[in-house]
């Protein structure tokens, strides 16, 4: 494969895959990014945005997971994201800061919506984040909570089937047997 990368994996979205890295991306928490304007002096980031085809990046730990464009074959777009990870990689500072919106998000969270990102956080985003997403909780209003889908998940077809009807499931089992979760329109 090469020296930077220790494999390339397939997630349960078809337009994304893992690669798997021998040294750390992001040493605290995870990135995602859906445009070259949102990776700030992330010049890996950047780079990776210039091959054709990218659509998102998420980094976490050890991992970069690239959504394409459904429209680009995985033969054409994988081997630049290779080359470009291994020109990149050696300059790239895993300990990089950068503005946290979660970290503000959920401080102005209700009491119940954190409530519901604990039980999340314990159980739902593991998985999902080591399949290169997450899910974020938007509302919650008389037993209905709103969520949105993050890197990989946003354009996985299991995030409107399996994921969903597993997230419901354990915040049924958790949090309030009542709870309805949908998710919510992109704008």
């Amino acid at each position: 494969m090469s020296e930077n990368i220790s494999s390339v994996q397939p997630t349960p979205n078809p337009n994304a895959l893992k690669f798997i890295l021998s040294n750390p991306v992001k040493l605290k928490g995870s990135s995602t990014y859906r445009t070259p304007m949102e990776c700030g002096e992330n010049e890996l980031a950047v780079n990776l945005f210039t091959v054709r085809g990218v659509d998102q990046i998420h980094l976490f730990e050890n991992v970069i997971t690239i959504t394409k464009f459904n429209y680009e074959s995985w033969d054409d777009v994988e081997p630049k994201i290779v080359e470009t990870i291994d020109t990149f990689l050696p300059k790239h500072n895993p300990d990089y800061e950068e503005f946290d919106p979660e970290a503000e998000r959920r401080a102005q969270l209700s009491p119940e919506l954190k409530e519901i990102e604990s039980v999340l956080d314990k159980t739902i985003r593991p998985g999902l984040q080591a399949d290169g997403g997450d899910v974020q909780t938007l509302s919650y209003e008389d037993n209905i909570l709103l969520i949105k889908y993050q890197g990989a998940c946003g354009t996985c077809p299991s995030s409107t089937t399996g994921t969903l009807e597993a997230i419901k499931a354990i915040l049924r089992d958790e949090y309030n047997p009542e709870i309805d979760v949908y998710i919510a329109p992109e704008w």
